[in-house]
Formats: C-alpha cells, structure tokens, sequence
C-alpha cells in the first residue's frame, strides 16, 4: 500500500459559544464553544486552507499530485466540481484529476480508502460546514473544519505513516438523511440503529486488525468518527475496552472547542492523533455512518522531523467566541436581515476568470527579471523599469507581509461590519490592497504580521466569487 507523506487541519477562527444558544431560545445552557465558518468561507474554502497547510510540509510535491479528491456533505456547488477551484487555488498540474465525492459524511472515509490503495500522488481533501435548525442538536453539537493528507508511493518522499489495513462494512441504514432542497439533516430514533452500528463496528475491527496481523491491544492510538452520538459512544466504550486505550485520545478537547464538523471530524481526529503519536506506533481510524470503515497505520521515523507545523489542537484552542447568535443564524440562512443600501452585487464572469485564473485562484503575481520589481497583480509591463514580457511567476499565498495602513469603513457593504480594508506590503516587496478577515476593529494596527487567506467574496446569481484576503498572524 502506500505511505501518509503530509497532513494538515484548518479550524475556523469564529467560535459560538453554546451558552449563548439557550440565551436566546431558552433551555438548558449546554458548555463549550463551536467553530464557525466566518460569512466569506465555505467548505471549499475550508478545503483549501487544510489543503494549503498539508503542502506545507512538502512543497516539492505539488507538482507531482494526479489526483485531488474533495470530500464534504456540504458542496457549494452542484452539478458543478467544486475540487476545480481547490486545484485552481493549490497550483496543481493540469493533469492532476481533481473530483468531488460529495453528498454524505461516509464520503470523508471513502476518500482516505481510495487514496490509500493509489499507485499515484493523491490528495484527500475533507471539509464539511455543519449545521442544524435552530435549537438543534446538530446545531448545538455540529462544528466546521478541514482536513488534508497527501498520500504518495514515491521513494523520495518520506512517509510520515504506512498505511498497514482499512477494512469496511456497508449497510443502508436510515438514520440521517437530508434531500437536496433541504438545508438540514432528518435523523431517526438513534437508538434504534445503535445496536446495528456496534455489531458493524465489531466486525470491521475485527478484519482491520486481520489484515493487519495485530491484537487490539497492540494498538497505540484510537479515534472513532460519525455523527450517530449513541453509537459513537457505544463503539468507543467498546473498542476501548478491547485496546486498553481511551478512544479519541484528544477528542472529548476538540469536540467542547470545535463541534463535530462531520465529513472532516474523521481528518481532523487522525491528525490530532498524527500530532501526538511517536514513530513506531500504530493507531486506528474507526469512522460509523451507513457502515463502518477502518483504517490502520503505522507512523514512520520522518514524523518525529515533519509533523503539521500547526497542530490540529492548536487553532481548536485559539479562535474568538464573541460571535453573536444573529449573526451566526444570519450566515446560515436561518435569518433574513435587512441589508445595507448598497447596489446588488455583480458576479464574476467565466471568461476574465478562466484567462486571468493563476491571480484569482493562486494568488501568483511575476516579478521582472531585469529589476526584480514585484507586480501585484502579475503585469507584462513593469512598473518600475518599463521592461516589457520579463517577469517569472511567484506564489504569494503562504508570503508573510505586514500591513502599512488600513481604514475601516462603516458604510461599505460586509455581513459583518465593519469593513476593514487594508494596504499590505509582502516580505520581499510588492503592496497589495484587499480586505481583512478573522479581525476586528480593535485589533488592527500598522504593522500588524498577516497572511493570505482564500475566502468566498460573495455569491450573486448562484456564482461563487473567490478571491484571496489578509488574516493575522496569530
């Protein structure tokens, strides 16, 4: 089989407390935070940050990936690859075969499953925007993160874990079930299909372990995903008992923080489980949801040199959480607030997209080969010495720059004002003027170290538009 090369996780940086739910709508104040996918994100925006993050580690690879498999329950397209504009932000060859696996949680396993058993570089995108109706359970305890792996058989690429089994099981078990024109999920009486999932669960473990010539207790690590709570409970107390391991190692932390953000919760537990394992140890992935899948691996000598940069917990335990009920339900769809005079928003158009794509979606701009000016954005004519078709491109999404001034405009149009706009200069030259995210007024100052973020600037007549934005370094 193939190796695990790199991983990496994104948490929003907006969190809603869930005290503030029972505020609103009355009863019992549940504790804890959950993370929240700010107004311009979405799951494909989630998809490339994590993504971003896992390429990180091995920017050599970039090149080499041939296929991009994004998963999420939550597409904000259909009928439409959503992975397109994920290739398109990564900077991925031509050639690399980018799908979605799209329309229900399993899909995140299904993902792993496949790339695992590739013979080619394959990235595994998981990305999910969970909600619920208000005073839901699903919106109570549903979060929104991303997660990435890069799976890779080549020599030269060091594997951070080898993957040593993944078994599964199928059943068409109606539990969860949310129709196409609908914005949340149906679910049955949980424990009705709890006994089912367990008995799944068994037998699934049973073949991982198998395949894999190992005895439960031999295990290291243990994290098991869905979103059936009854069985996600019956399946970890199970298994625990079996390994002598506490199932989900720092999950319990991760769900008061973030929530369970569905088709990226399995992404998210394995590279909190990756953060924390040393080399030689083994560890399994269970994942519940119409079936069982489990997937085993062994971590190599090269984790201990290149874990994530940013540990999964990380963002889980920074984040603001002072992000109000209304404008949570405002972002979801849930309230319809009366918006700022302001002309309608005009979509992108296909043809200026597709010929100027290496700006929009990867952030590229070209620096001039005579004078070493950089063009934000790319130029055939050079500002400074008037050099005509002498630039190379250069990536400036993961450039660190600092902004030189800002404003902040009450009047112009956001879902969450105020409107921050900003001048920022990259390390290595070149302004660029755009808007901040994940900030608020009080914060902002000359000086202030950001990084470029692909946010979602807007959806007018059912066009995504998405463009890169400044975020602080925190």
């Amino acid at each position: 089989m193939t190796s695990l090369v790199a991983y990496g996780a994104y948490v929003p940086y907006f969190r809603l407390r869930r005290s503030a739910i029972a505020t609103v709508l009355g009863g019992r104040a549940a504790g804890g935070t959950r993370a929240v996918a700010s107004y311009d994100e979405d799951s494909t925006t989630l998809g490339v940050e994590a993504a971003r993050a896992a390429l990180a580690a091995v920017p050599e690879a970039r090149g080499s990936v041939r296929n991009l498999l994004f998963a999420t329950a939550t597409p904000p397209y259909l009928d439409k690859t959503n992975a397109a504009a994920i290739h398109a932000a990564l900077g991925l060859a031509p050639e690399a075969m980018a799908v979605d696996m799209a329309g229900a949680v399993r899909s995140g396993a299904g993902a792993l499953h496949l790339a695992s058993g590739s013979a080619e570089d394959t990235l595994v995108v998981l990305a999910d925007v969970r909600t619920g109706l208000p005073g839901s359970a699903d919106e109570r305890d549903g979060g929104d993160a991303g997660a990435a792996f890069l799976f890779s058989g080549r020599p030269e690429l060091p594997p951070l874990a080898e993957v040593i089994a993944h078994a599964s099981v199928t059943a068409e078990i109606l539990d969860r079930r949310r129709t196409p024109d609908t914005p949340v999920s149906t679910t049955s009486e949980e424990r009705f299909t709890e006994q089912v999932y367990t008995r799944l669960a068994d037998a699934a473990f049973d073949d991982a372990l198998e395949r894999a010539e190992l005895r439960a207790e031999q295990l290291d690590h243990l994290a098991v995903a869905g979103l059936h709570q009854r069985a996600l409970r019956s399946v970890a107390g199970r298994l625990s008992a079996r390994t002598g391991k506490t199932a989900d190692g720092n999950a319990d932390g991760l769900a008061k923080a973030v929530g369970n953000p569905g088709t990226a919760q399995p992404g998210l537990l394995l590279a909190d489980a990756l953060d924390r394992a040393e080399p030689g140890q083994t560890l399994a992935l269970v994942v519940i949801g119409d079936g069982v899948s489990v997937l085993v691996l062994r971590t190599c000598a090269a984790l201990t040199d290149r874990r994530a940069a940013v540990p999964a917990a990380a963002p889980a335990a920074a984040g603001s959480d002072r992000l109000p009920y209304g404008d949570y339900l405002t972002w979801r769809g849930f309230l319809d607030r009366q918006p700022a005079a302001r002309p309608k928003p005009q979509p992108p158009a296909a043809a200026p997209s597709l010929r100027r794509a290496g700006w929009k979606y990867g952030f590229v701009a070209s620096r001039c080969t005579d004078c070493g000016t950089r063009q934000l954005p790319p130029a055939r004519v050079c500002t400074n010495c008037r050099t005509i078709d002498k630039m190379t491109e250069e990536r400036l999404d993961g450039t660190p720059a600092t902004v030189v001034t800002y404003t902040v405009d009450h009047l112009g149009f956001t879902p969450h004002p105020p409107l921050i706009l900003a001048v920022i200069e990259f390390d290595g030259g070149g302004r660029f003027r755009c808007e901040l995210t994940d900030a608020a007024e009080d914060e902002v100052h000359a000086g202030m170290r950001v990084t470029m973020s692909f946010r979602r600037l807007l959806t007018a007549d059912g066009v995504h538009n998405y463009f890169w934005k400044a975020r602080p370094v925190r």
